[in-house]
């Protein structure tokens, strides 16, 4: 479950990258390059994948017992 979580939660951000490269026009070449909506969009994936991280990296207690 922990490695299932860490691998969705760097999925996530590497597509909030994505999304923020192209919003800002830094990643040419699909239909969002230029529209600063998936920039503010991919900035908020970005984030909740690394509250993704967070919770597989720190959580789980009852893993540990």
């Amino acid at each position: 479950m922990k490695k299932a979580l860490l691998l969705a939660g760097v999925l996530l951000d590497l597509t909030g990258v994505v999304w923020i490269l192209q919003g800002f026009n830094v990643l040419p070449g699909s239909f969002m390059t230029g529209q600063m909506i998936w920039a503010y969009i991919g900035i908020a994936v970005s984030m909740i994948g690394s509250v993704v991280i967070w919770i597989a990296v720190r959580g789980g207690s009852s893993e540990r017992e």
